[in-house]
């Protein structure tokens, strides 16, 4: 059963979003296209991002077509975020403390990282290489953008990245709130990201 809050706040982010004319908005997903998504890829949407495609599918562009699109190209969007952290591994000496010494050869590093990783939650593309946590019953996290090994927080939760990314109005304060990534061990590679890793 979905969250109530989360529900709100994703059909909050998809009208704000069909407002602002940034996107070309199509019917959203029904229950059934959602659980098909699921079961086809392998896991749940947050209940904001669910609502949010619920109400309406934005298409074109940077947008994940969940209705539509080729399964191979979506798989490879699913796995952008862990083939970032490996393209660390490999070429910035990304590694997290909680896996241990790193073996000194590179591609027993590389082995070693792809299989901690396979364990570490699933993030899910809301547009172009912004994320979401996966995961039914929880909602506001904040939207990750994840760019090889840079990863930064864009948006506190899926509202405020709808106003970030597609020039929504401000919650009035003027002045970005500091954001820490929710998900378990995103967390920790945004912090080693940001000290300049």
């Amino acid at each position: 059963m979905a969250d109530k809050s989360g529900v709100r706040l994703g059909s909050k982010a998809a009208r704000l979003l069909a407002r602002l004319g940034r996107a070309e908005i199509r019917p959203g997903l029904t229950e059934q296209e959602l659980a098909r998504v699921e079961a086809r890829f392998g896991f749940a949407f947050a209940d904001d991002h669910r609502a949010f495609l619920s109400v309406g599918l934005p298409t074109g562009g940077g947008w994940p077509d969940w209705r539509h699109g080729d399964a191979a190209l979506l798989r490879s969007w699913l796995g952008r975020p862990v083939e970032d952290v490996l393209f660390a591994v490999a070429e910035a000496d990304f590694w997290h403390p909680a896996w241990g010494a790193r073996p000194p050869r590179r591609t027993d590093a590389i082995a070693g990282a792809r299989a901690h990783l396979a364990s570490v939650p699933q993030l899910v593309p809301v547009y172009s290489h912004r994320y979401l946590p996966a995961g039914r019953e929880s909602f506001a996290h904040p939207v990750l953008s994840i760019r090889g090994a840079d990863i930064i927080p864009y948006g506190y939760d899926l509202i405020d990245y709808v106003q970030e990314e597609f020039g929504g109005p401000r919650d009035g304060t003027g002045e970005r709130q500091v954001v820490d990534a929710t998900a378990a061990f995103w967390a920790d590679f945004l912090s080693w990201s940001n000290q300049g890793g």
